[in-house]
């Protein structure tokens, strides 16, 4: 049967898939408005405020992206003792999500990110936030929350924002109790110490964090990438390293194998998120038995779909059947 026939087919699986995502969240506030004169104060503009919004940010996109495709999704991380965690919260039940496992840490705020805007044009952006690693009373708290919930889920996600979530011990804890329970680990990765990540199933860097984590020049050729996942691949004993090279499409690495997947992309508009609905795609379609040379090839096109919208994005099956129809 052909993947898109596959795809075609997938209305007639009667339970959809449970995804676990632990991850960094946050919330992405926008201010808009307009600016048309400096401050007598410094020469800065006055802006004229005319709206403002919040969504979820970090790994709340991730969980946006499994949720249009139709994944029953649980989230698993830390927000702060505020009115900023209180909105993360409510965001994601009005999205169906189980939150249970969210643990609230009195020490540090949620982390917000706030973007000022004047036209299409942003002016700065102001970031509240803590990124030191969290206390090891919390981590032994969320180790055995997520002790009692990994058996009810088909996959794991880990999305490491950096923002203080993933110290190497509760990382390496968390993945040792996904081994054990036969559950697959999709990483998408931050920082430098790729080592933390070692036994899970997927690590997706994009072509920039490969070079950075693998401490070499650059990845720009086939060849390239090809000795920087081998690095990685040591380090780690992941089975595959998904890199994402932006307008050269995807790479999917073994140890015994590389293959190459072009861009789908006819137009891009605004990459922001991509990397989130690549790592969603995935872990979704991984989840219903996909294999994961098609799971990627999906992913492929889920990213063609949200490049083409202005910030982050999100896409469905559907859309997904439309734009292979399309290629």
């Amino acid at each position: 049967m052909s993947l898109k026939n596959k795809v075609k087919n997938l209305n007639s699986i009667p339970n959809k898939p449970s995804i676990l995502v632990v991850g960094d969240l946050m919330i992405d506030r926008y201010i808009s408005g307009n600016a048309s004169r400096l401050s007598p104060e410094a020469p800065v503009p006055i802006v004229n405020v005319k709206n403002e919004t919040s969504t979820l940010g970090g790994a709340g996109n991730v969980v946006q992206n499994l949720v249009a495709l139709g994944a029953k999704v649980t989230i698993a991380g830390m927000i702060g003792d505020d009115e900023a965690g209180q909105q993360v919260i409510k965001l994601l039940e009005e999205d169906g999500v189980r939150v249970e496992t969210l643990l609230k840490d009195h020490t540090r705020p949620t982390t917000v990110k706030t973007r000022v805007l004047v036209g299409s044009h942003q002016l700065v952006r102001i970031d509240r936030e803590t990124t030191s690693p969290i206390s090891i009373d919390l981590e032994n708290q969320l180790v055995k929350k997520y002790e009692t919930i990994i058996e009810n889920n088909d996959i794991i996600i880990f999305s490491d924002y950096n923002k203080g979530l993933f110290s190497p011990s509760l990382t390496q804890r968390l993945i040792k109790i996904a081994n054990q329970h036969q559950k697959k680990v999709i990483v998408d990765p931050k920082g430098l110490n790729y080592e933390k990540y070692n036994g899970a199933f997927i690590i997706k860097p994009n072509r920039k964090e490969l070079a950075e984590a693998a401490k070499v020049e650059s990845v720009k050729t086939i060849e390239d990438i090809k000795i920087a996942a081998d690095i990685i691949l040591k380090q780690t004993n992941a089975t595959y390293l998904i890199v994402t090279l932006s307008e050269d499409g995807m790479a999917i690495i073994s140890k015994e194998n590389t293959q190459l997947l072009p861009v789908k992309a006819t137009e891009v508009f605004d990459v922001t998120g991509a990397g989130d609905t690549v790592i969603s795609t995935i872990a979704y379609f991984l989840a219903i038995g996909f294999s994961i040379e098609e799971a990627c090839e999906l992913a492929n096109h889920a990213a063609a779909i949200v490049i083409r919208h202005i910030g982050s994005a999100t896409t469905t099956i559907d859309e997904i059947l439309v734009d292979m129809e399309n290629n």
